[in-house]
């Protein structure tokens, strides 16, 4: 009998060859090169499988989309799960991942959907217990496996309408040489995973686990597999979750949840404003209100700045939750255009709550509380928005209404906008709005 013919593929780029070398020629990297088997050719021509149609003769029949029981990765889906999608989520360990998503398979279970969960990580007893803990049901099906093809036989099998793999770094497939995690088995595996998808009409929701640079290990591998893709962000330590959508072909991108970890699960979070406004400190200096739009849902966010005179020959500068650059630029148009001496100053700008920014329309809300720190002067029940230019002038910024709306909600009186956002604007009752055309304007109203 022959001896199978092997070959050594680079798990980084995918380049091939037929001996083994301590670095690949494509990419550069070292000892990224582990021995696989090829598939055989068929001995018998494929099948042509079906004909191509024209554009006109696709069907527009709209395709149902299943209800998860939690509303807030609902709104982040695009209104629940698609027939046969593939969703990616990565966090770090211990976010929630794991227990949202045996979660969401109960919660489907109870609707009469065939649920599938699938793990890697844990025994079926750990699985038991966080769902005692959990207060889940007994119609989830558990299966403890890490062999792709041998999980793909099973979903065969038992025929689910609902997959959750927990976790697609322990899948391997026996066809590759490298071991489970690496860059060529995740491809192949959430490749399989996501043609059997689309074969059956399951959905599967795929866990990932992220970086220290905080991506989704061989995210740029795996991303243009799959429909959806969601980050899990927050703090380990704290409570407050919020579920992103990053890529979604069903729906809006940049869409959030934002959910509450407690010990018995997930809970939502209806009010994402009142509890990230919950404990600001209204007569403290530093701190202004965003009106920030995430997807399609307006958050107001509270964004704080620590301005104290340096010790160190070059102050320090120092950005969490929004681009440094962004806040770079800002202490400089201050200086420039206001005359604020911040280069004796260290600065430091924190978005509260654990959220990432990355709107010029928060760069009034930026520029108001550095200098609101400065001038050791409070900003109270005032909301601002406003990209601020290089001149110091405040630009237009988009969905106006919205924004305004929910701070009319949250019960702030006073509201700073751009001018140019003032024509045919409808002001919310109760709400008075300030249309300014520059940072010294805006810095009068906010800052008495």
């Amino acid at each position: 009998m022959a001896k199978d013919k092997t070959a050594y593929v680079c798990e980084e780029c995918g380049y091939t060859n037929s001996k083994w070398l301590g670095q690949c020629p494509s990419c550069k990297e070292w000892n990224t090169l582990f021995e696989t088997v090829p598939t055989k050719p068929m001995a018998e021509a494929a099948p042509l499988g079906d004909a191509p149609v024209y554009l006109k003769d696709v069907s527009m029949e709209y395709t149902a989309r299943w209800k998860t029981g939690f509303a807030e990765l609902d709104r982040v889906l695009g209104d629940g799960v698609v027939e046969g999608s593939v969703v990616l989520a990565g966090g770090e360990p211990g976010i929630g991942k794991s227990t949202l998503f045996l979660q969401v398979a109960d919660a489907m279970a109870r609707c009469g959907k065939r649920a599938l969960y699938i793990t890697g990580e844990e025994s079926l007893r750990q699985i038991r217990l966080r769902a005692n803990r959990l207060k889940c049901g007994g119609d989830v099906l558990l299966l403890s496996q890490t062999e792709v093809q041998s999980c793909i036989a099973r979903i065969r099998q038992t025929a689910p309408d609902f997959i959750v793999i927990d976790s697609i770094q322990t899948m391997y497939s026996s066809r590759l040489g490298p071991a489970a995690g690496s860059l060529s088995q995740i491809k192949e595996c959430a490749a399989q995973l996501t043609r059997e998808a689309k074969t059956s009409g399951a959905a599967v929701f795929i866990i990932g686990h992220v970086t220290k640079e905080g991506a989704i290990a061989g995210p740029r591998a795996v991303e243009h597999m799959v429909d959806t893709v969601l980050y899990f962000e927050g703090e380990r330590q704290g409570t407050f979750r919020i579920l992103r959508a990053v890529k979604n072909r069903f729906g809006s991108t940049n869409e959030i949840g934002v959910f509450d970890m407690r010990e018995d699960g997930m809970h939502e979070v209806e009010n994402p404003s009142g509890l990230l406004l919950g404990e600001r400190a209204k007569e403290a200096s530093g701190s202004c209100v965003y009106p920030a739009i995430e997807g399609t849902r307006p958050v107001l966010l509270e964004i704080q700045a620590l301005v104290s005179p340096t010790s160190f020959q070059m102050p320090r500068r120092m950005a969490a939750g929004i681009d440094y650059n962004r806040m770079a630029l800002m202490v400089a148009v201050l200086e420039k255009r206001m005359g604020l001496k911040l280069y004796t100053q260290d600065v430091y700008l924190n978005v509260a709550g654990g959220i990432r920014l990355a709107q010029p329309a928060a760069d009034l809300a930026m520029a108001a509380s550095i200098a609101s720190s400065f001038r050791d002067a409070a900003i109270s029940d005032v909301a601002a928005m406003g990209e601020v230019g290089l001149t110091g002038e405040i630009r237009a910024v988009g969905q106006v209404e919205k924004r305004l709306a929910e701070c009319a909600k949250m019960g702030f009186n006073r509201a700073v906008i751009p001018k140019s956002n003032l024509a045919g604007l409808k002001v919310p009752r109760g709400l008075e709005v300030h249309g300014v055309r520059h940072v010294f304007d805006a810095l009068e109203i906010l800052i008495k």
